[in-house]
């Protein structure tokens, strides 16, 4: 395979196809992180918390399933093999929810969400993708670098490895087991088993995680090239796609622009089959420059959290690193504040 087609572009095509499979569940499923949280605050429904949690369970069980077979190493993954820095994670996921909160979607949203035809989402990936990148390796990156160095360990900073050994389980084993749990205890809500539909999406968000891990493992372990396994993430994976667009005669395809790709083409096909496609503008300049301010935020807080909804909440969970609960609870928290800060403002109750 390897004589015919690059490892590269076979990285972009692995992308690309998660990326479908992410778009059109986020269109056809509603599968959203701001939606769920928002419904949880305010909607009085859990529902689309639940099937989150339901793609965790997925991810974890399939990626440890991988481990298990030998077709990955996760611990070669960015969430395993780089020292976990719990301040960064509060701190850029807090950064992150509240941007997104202000925002009105989060990068993966706003990708599903411009597939659909609204340009206020172009707006939103753009500042994202730059602010992104700005911090990641542009003028900021010395700042973040000085506070928030990211630092490779050769121990696992993942609670599969450290517990397996008190359990007296392989982390492959334990993890299958947790993701198995997580699982069973979603689907013994009433709410989700009554909403088919829901829980298939919720699933097929897993399984486009697992996809990552498991075409990117493969690669790794049989191309000539450097590669670490990897999955989804919208927040650099934005700017890289913007680059490689200007930039494609220059550069290689990645993993990265194949998933922002494959999450366009995936929600636009979703917005033809609901019949929901048509081309939005912002009417309104106060909304578009706070939703601005909060994709630079996104941007930003992504990068120093190492990860955004989708890749610390789902990738980051599927290799139950340190960092992702941690991380997903601030994003949590900052996005609760600022739905506050719009919905309800923070005058006292009376």
């Amino acid at each position: 395979m390897f004589d015919t087609v690059s490892e590269s572009t076979l990285m972009m095509l692995a992308g690309l196809f998660g990326g479908v499979l992410l778009g059109l569940a986020a269109r056809l499923g509603r599968f959203c992180t701001l939606g769920a949280i928002e419904d949880f605050l305010y909607g009085n429904s859990g529902l689309r918390l639940r099937m989150w949690w339901l793609a965790i369970g997925v991810a974890v069980l399939g990626t440890y399933g991988l481990g298990a077979a030998g077709m990955v190493n996760i611990e070669q993954s960015i969430y395993l093999s780089i020292r976990w820095m719990p301040l960064a994670s509060v701190l850029g996921g807090l950064m992150f929810g509240y941007g997104m909160a202000l925002a009105g979607n989060c990068g993966f949203g706003a990708l599903a969400r411009l597939g659909g035809g609204d340009m206020r989402a172009f707006v939103l990936v753009l500042v994202m993708g730059v602010s992104a990148y700005a911090v990641l390796s542009g003028p900021l990156a010395g700042l973040r670098v000085l506070v928030f160095e990211q630092v490779d360990t050769t121990t696992p900073q993942g609670f599969a490895q450290a517990l397996s050994g008190f359990a007296g389980l392989s982390a492959s084993t334990l993890g299958m087991l947790v993701g198995g749990l997580i699982i069973l205890l979603t689907l013994a809500s009433p709410d989700l088993r009554s909403k088919p539909s829901s829980a298939f999406w919720g699933g097929i968000v897993g399984v486009a995680i697992v996809s990552g891990w498991a075409a990117s493992g493969y690669i790794s372990q049989n191309g000539f090239e450097a590669i670490s396994p990897v999955s989804h993430s919208f927040s650099a994976p934005i700017g890289e796609a913007l680059v490689y667009t200007m930039t494609a005669s220059a550069r290689a395809p990645t993993f990265a622009v194949g998933s922002v790709f494959g999450v366009l083409l995936g929600a636009f096909i979703g917005s033809l089959i609901k019949g929901h496609f048509r081309w939005e503008a912002c009417e309104d300049p106060r909304e578009l420059k706070r939703q601005i301010a909060g994709a630079a935020l996104m941007g930003a807080g992504a990068v120093v959290a190492m990860g955004c909804t989708v890749g610390q909440g789902l990738s980051g969970f599927s290799t139950l690193s340190y960092s992702a609960p941690v991380t997903f609870a601030a994003i949590f928290a900052g996005a609760a504040f600022g739905l506050r800060q719009l919905i309800v403002g923070f005058q006292p109750a009376e």
